[in-house]
């Protein structure tokens, strides 16, 4: 088992933005694990319809 490794994991959420309303989007963490335990997001972003990657800072979860 390593002590310290980064994973990338891709999951459906539901969030919603002003222009658009809710939307079901793939968001991928990137996340820095420590004897498997994650320690730290690195990053979060999604992929729009359109192939474009955007960082989630913009889009709020969906309540």
């Amino acid at each position: 088992m390593k002590i310290l490794f980064v994973r990338r994991r891709t999951r459906i959420e539901k969030r919603y933005t002003k222009k658009m309303g809710q939307l079901k989007a793939r968001v991928t963490y990137i996340k820095k694990y420590l004897l498997g335990i994650p320690i730290k997001t690195l990053h979060k972003y999604r992929e729009t319809y359109y192939g474009e990657v955007k960082d989630c800072e913009e889009i709020v979860l969906a309540k």
